[in-house]
C-alpha cells in the first residue's frame, strides 16, 4: 500500500518540531531531569564544563527565572555549582561538579554524540541546506509573529 503523500505546509513543520521536542522531553525525563535542566547541562558540556548563566539563558531563549529554577534543581542534585564570573559581582558561571561530570559523561555526552551521528547521516550539502532553511524559516516566523504582537500592542 503506498504511503500517504506528505502535506507540505507550515502545519507539517509544526508537527515535526513537536515530535523533535517530544524526543528531547522524553530523553530528559529518562535522565531524571526537566528539559531546561537537560539543556543547561548540554550547554555546560559543549562549553567545556562551565558556561555563563546569562549565555545559557540567551542561547536557549529561556527567561532568567526559568534558568534559575532549573539551576536550583541541578544544584540540589549536586550536579552543578555556581560562582561569580571573574571580576564580577553579578554575572555567574555554572560549572559541573565531580558528580555532574560523571552524570554528563554517562548521559549528556552520549546524546551529543548521537546527535552528531544523526546529523552526519545527511550529506554535507544536505546539512548546509537544512541549516540555511531552518535559519531562514526561523527568521521569517520571528518577523511575522513580531508584526502580529506589535499590532496587538497598538490597540
Amino acid at each position: 500500500m503506498p504511503e500517504r503523500a506528505e502535506v507540505v505546509s507550515a502545519r507539517a513543520l509544526d508537527v515535526l518540531y513537536q515530535k523533535t521536542d517530544k524526543v528531547y522531553y522524553e530523553f530528559a525525563r529518562g535522565c531524571g531531569l526537566s528539559e531546561t535542566a537537560y539543556w543547561i547541562l548540554y550547554a555546560i558540556e559543549v562549553s567545556g564544563g562551565h558556561a555563563a548563566q546569562s549565555v545559557i539563558a540567551t542561547e536557549f531563549s529561556y527567561s532568567k527565572q526559568t534558568v534559575n529554577s532549573a539551576l536550583k534543581s541541578l544544584e540540589a542534585k549536586g550536579l552543578v555549582e555556581l560562582s561569580f564570573a571573574e571580576g564580577s559581582r553579578r554575572s555567574k558561571v555554572v560549572s559541573l561538579t565531580r558528580a555532574g561530570r560523571a552524570f554528563s559523561d554517562a548521559r549528556i555526552v552520549p546524546a551529543i554524540e548521537a546527535e552528531d551521528r544523526a546529523f552526519s547521516s545527511l550529506t554535507a550539502r544536505e546539512r548546509a541546506e537544512f541549516l540555511r532553511l531552518a535559519r531562514a524559516y526561523t527568521d521569517a516566523i520571528d518577523r511575522e509573529l513580531a508584526g502580529i504582537a506589535q499590532k496587538g500592542e497598538g490597540k
